[in-house]
């Protein structure tokens, strides 16, 4: 029996891209939107082509109407999700910058899903506050600054009912988050949002590692209670 393959970078992007072209495939219009946030310098953080999918299935699996989604950076997951929902639900999402706004809109409809999204400009902690009183969101999407996952899985919990979905992407940090001496804000952040996963009765989780084109990295998935 030939020996495993030994979990190096270039073997693990070399599944991923057998996952991603098996399961995925090639969309004109996701590749089109990563096109366009590299043609305006926005950095390369949004999620994989697998990890877009994922959010696509919990979206459809969850029977997700409303979605809140935070951190937009250039709309390639926000594009996932909206596919997710019926044609007459929403997806919510809040950007911090404007700029990161206007190219995610002009992905958006490009993709056709302009009419079911929503975008929401400011930082988290302003806007959340904005959205109490409207309609429970059945799905959210944590993909922001890693400092304040605290406060927006707090905002989760308020914002959603029994049964919401909450998904918390960057956990993994490479490892990092097993470093209890750590000092890095966004490892500290994470390691924050995974005890009050694991602590707070709201929520019922697990996380999962990752290694895909992004590195290593890795995704909690709550439901809440």
């Amino acid at each position: 029996m030939a020996a495993a393959p030994v979990p190096t970078p270039d073997a693990w992007r070399a599944a991923d891209r057998y996952l991603s072209d098996t399961l995925v495939g090639h969309d004109p219009a996701l590749e089109a939107a990563v096109a366009a946030q590299q043609e305006a310098g926005l950095p390369a953080i949004e999620v994989s082509p697998l990890s877009g999918k994922l959010l696509h299935l919990l979206a459809r699996i969850s029977g997700a109407r409303r979605v809140l989604e935070i951190g937009t950076l250039g709309g390639y997951s926000t594009i996932w999700l909206a596919r997710g929902i019926p044609r007459d639900g929403l997806v919510v999402t809040i950007e911090a910058e404007p700029f990161n706004a206007r190219v995610a809109r002009a992905n958006l409809e490009r993709a056709g899903v302009s009419e079911r999204v929503d975008i929401r400009i400011g930082r988290g902690e302003h806007v959340l506050p904005t959205l109490a009183g409207e309609e429970p969101f059945d799905l959210v999407f944590i993909d922001a600054d890693k400092e304040s996952n605290t406060l927006y899985l707090d905002w989760a919990a308020r914002l959603g009912h029994a049964g919401t979905v909450v998904v918390v992407d960057n956990v993994g940090r490479a490892g990092r988050i097993a470093d209890a001496s750590s000092t890095d804000s966004m490892v500290v952040g994470t390691q924050r949002a995974l005890a009050m996963l694991g602590d707070d009765p709201r929520f019922d989780a697990t996380a999962l590692q990752t290694l895909d084109l992004k590195g290593w990295d890795g995704v909690a998935l709550a439901v809440l209670t």
